[in-house]
C-alpha cells in the first residue's frame, strides 16, 4: 500500500527570515521529516502548492480536490496551513467518498524545534491507513470527521462542533 501525501503548504514547511524577521516557503520539509522519523511506510510526496492558507482560493482549494479524485491510491495524507484547513476539507468531504483523505498540519514550523509538525506527521500517517473512508483532520492525537470541526483561534487547537454526534480520539 502507498500512501499519497500532498503538500500545500502551511505553517508546517515555513522557514524563519532572520534578516526580515518574516516567514517564508522555501522547499517542503517533508523527505527530512518522515527520514527523521524513521518512517516504514511506502508513500509517494507531490507538491500541489506551497502558500499559506489564508492565501489559498477557491481556485487552489479546486486542484486539491481533482489532484485526489486522480490519485490511483486510496489513502491520502494533505500537508496544509491550520487557519484555513477545515473549509478545504469541506470541498473534499462533500464530493470524495471512496477514499480515506487526512488533512493535518502545524501550530509552530517544524523548523523552530518545538513544531507540533512531527507528532502531527506521525498521528496522521496512522489515522490515515486505519481509520474508514472518510475526510478527516488530525491535530495534535486526534481526529476530527470534516463535517464536525472548527480551529478555536483562542485556544489554539481544533476541536468537535457537535461533541456528541462524532467520538474523536
Amino acid at each position: 500500500m502507498t500512501i499519497k501525501i500532498f503538500v500545500t503548504g502551511g505553517t508546517f514547511d515555513k522557514e524563519y527570515d532572520e534578516i526580515s524577521g518574516k516567514l517564508f516557503f522555501k522547499d517542503t520539509h517533508l523527505p527530512e521529516m518522515l527520514k527523521l522519523g524513521r518512517c516504514g511506510l511506502k508513500v509517494d510526496i507531490k507538491t500541489l502548492m506551497m502558500v499559506d492558507s489564508l492565501d489559498m482560493t477557491d481556485a487552489d482549494r479546486e486542484k486539491i480536490l481533482e489532484e485526489c479524485k486522480k490519485a490511483r491510491e486510496d489513502k491520502i495524507l494533505i500537508i496544509h496551513g491550520t487557519d484555513t484547513m477545515v473549509e478545504t476539507a469541506r470541498v473534499l468531504g462533500k464530493s470524495i467518498r471512496d477514499k480515506t483523505i487526512v488533512l493535518t498540519g502545524a501550530m509552530i514550523p517544524y523548523t523552530f524545534g518545538s513544531s507540533d509538525g512531527l507528532f502531527n506527521l506521525g498521528s496522521s500517517l496512522a489515522f490515515v491507513q486505519t481509520l474508514p473512508t472518510g475526510v478527516y483532520i488530525s491535530m495534535n492525537g486526534k481526529y476530527f470527521r470534516w463535517d464536525n470541526v472548527r480551529k478555536n483561534k483562542q485556544k489554539g487547537r481544533f476541536e468537535e462542533i457537535n461533541q456528541t454526534s462524532c467520538p474523536s480520539t
